[in-house]
């Protein structure tokens, strides 16, 4: 449970200190860390001694704190997409303005 404790505090250390130059190496990192600890869950077995059910407990409320700080990270990382998705169509407007344009005022003569 202590190494589920060190691998939660530092998930929780890397997904507040990311700047857009390291992003790459810290989700590199962080899947790392998640594959630690998948397989550190299957270390914990019941029977609990009642310091370990205290220590759970502790664990429990830092790993909805990770849960939080993850989805927030994904949610910038996602953000950070559309964002240059955006720019990048806005770029291909400004290249071609008459693109996107349709020949709505197209008159077709159906009597012919």
């Amino acid at each position: 449970m202590i190494k589920w404790q060190d691998v939660a505090v530092k998930l929780l250390v890397l997904t507040q200190q990311v700047t857009d130059e390291k992003r790459d190496e810290v989700i590199v990192d962080i899947e790392a860390l998640l594959d630690e600890r998948d397989q550190l869950q299957s270390d914990i077995l019941a029977p609990f001694t009642a310091e370990e059910e205290v220590f759970g407990k502790e664990l429990v409320a830092m790993e909805a704190d990770v849960q939080k700080k993850l989805a927030l990270f994904t949610k910038r990382i996602r953000k950070d997409i559309s964002e240059a998705q955006s720019k990048k169509d806005h770029v291909k407007s400004y290249v071609n303005p008459y693109r996107s344009l349709g020949r709505d005022g197209t008159f077709y003569d159906t009597k012919q």
